[in-house]
């Protein structure tokens, strides 16, 4: 069945236009991580972020950051969607929230990206 949000089906084909153009593999894998099933997407807790990544490393989730657990590192995190309490938690320690689309303005390149799910 096809994509009906119009938000997803224009980020999927523009992270397959920047996996082309920049010859990055990245972006192609996350396009093919949103083509799945919505119920399908991964749901990650900032304690599980916490624990996978760095201060001041960059993690993608191709889905939503629920607010569970602590942060206490300084992050960019990056994904489709964040709760609340979630957005929350990551500014309380200056860190920083991207949707998907700015971060390929702002990294066209995918460096330094950690993929969280």
């Amino acid at each position: 069945m096809a994509k009906t949000n119009p938000r997803l089906v224009k980020l999927v084909q523009d992270l397959k236009t920047k996996s082309r153009e920049e010859k990055v593999a990245i972006w192609k894998d996350v396009a093919k991580r949103l083509e799945r099933p919505t119920r399908n997407y991964a749901e990650v807790n900032v304690g599980q972020i916490n624990r996978h990544v760095s201060d001041g490393e960059t993690a993608l989730v191709p889905g939503k950051v629920l607010g569970s657990g602590v942060l206490d590192n300084s992050v960019t995190i990056v994904a489709l969607d964040f709760s609340l309490s979630a957005r929350d938690k990551i500014t309380n320690v200056k860190g920083k929230c991207l949707t998907i689309e700015q971060l390929i303005e702002d990294n066209p390149s995918g460096k330094g990206v950690r993929i969280i799910q």
